[in-house]
């Protein structure tokens, strides 16, 4: 059976409720609730839905690839040398 989880956040004492709301609205945004939430209020056609996916598979990747190893960083220069040398 799957846990009944409470998503919210914790008034930290002295913390004012704007704050807390903000910090409540970004917590919500980083999961993605609040996104699900409006994507589901309206039924979503095919193509929709393809071009949806599409835009989120963008920002995905460039979270994948912002983050770059040395050992990926030289994998990719010794490709890129490779096919500038088969091009030639």
């Amino acid at each position: 059976m799957a846990k009944n989880t409470i998503r919210g956040i914790i008034v930290k004492k002295g913390e004012s409720v704007d704050r807390a709301l903000k910090r409540l609205k970004t917590k919500l945004d980083t999961e993605g609730i609040l996104e699900e939430m409006r994507r589901r209020r309206a039924f979503e056609t095919p193509t929709e839905r393809k071009i949806r996916k599409a835009r989120t598979s963008i920002k995905r990747h460039k979270v994948r690839w912002r983050y770059v190893s040395e050992g990926t960083d030289a994998k990719n220069a010794e490709r890129k040398a490779t096919r500038e040398a088969a091009e030639a």
